[in-house]
């Protein structure tokens, strides 16, 4: 019997990359899948390609009308949500001195309130046992060189790494609470 058998998960930026293979890995192991993603072409692509167990949710997640809408579907169809893999992220670049309004706000929209608001509306439909992934990135605690144009990246993935301590006294223990990768992975489990 696969691990995840009769488990509900979510993951946030499931159209490709890390956010696909998560997904893949998810149903493989027995869980049924939810993928959102911002692009209906994409993300029709991406649950075809997953197969049966998966559905797509088109939508942003600095966008509170559609979290409202995919917290509410889930709820509908499943009733729960055990497992949340919050990996939706985008990667926009200037150097220090570069940086716009335009440019922090698109960044720290996904990359930060999107993880917030992500994990909040899922807490509420996680039972006890339930985990949690953040997805954060290397380059929030080693930082990137001057010449790689990564500052807003680099401000809005350690952010990520700073919200996991304070999250986890409102998640236990409820749920446990991973947070790769990192020079140390953090993983706070539900006691």
């Amino acid at each position: 019997m696969p691990k995840l058998d009769g488990k509900v998960a979510l993951v946030t930026g499931g159209t490709s990359g890390i956010g696909l293979a998560a997904a893949n890995a998810l149903v493989k192991e027995g869980a049924y899948v939810y993928i959102t993603g911002r692009r209906e072409r994409e993300l029709a692509t991406a649950v075809q390609e997953i197969g049966g167990n998966a559905t797509g949710v088109q939508g942003d997640v600095s966008n509170a009308d559609d979290f409202d809408r995919l917290f509410a579907q889930i709820r509908k169809e499943k009733g729960r949500l055990d497992i949340l893999f919050a990996n939706a992220g985008i990667a926009k670049y200037a150097a220090l001195g570069d940086i716009t309004q335009e440019l922090y706000d698109s960044i720290f929209n996904v990359n930060v309130k999107g993880v917030l608001f992500t994990a909040q509306k899922a807490l509420a439909l996680m039972p006890e046992g339930g985990s949690i992934i953040l997805n954060a990135s290397v380059v929030g605690s080693k930082g990137l060189s001057a010449n790689s144009r990564g500052d807003g990246l680099v401000a809005g993935k350690s952010w990520v790494h700073c919200f996991v301590l304070p999250f986890h006294s409102h998640v236990s223990p409820k749920a446990t609470l991973l947070v790769p990768p990192n020079r140390m992975t953090v993983l706070l489990t539900a006691s």
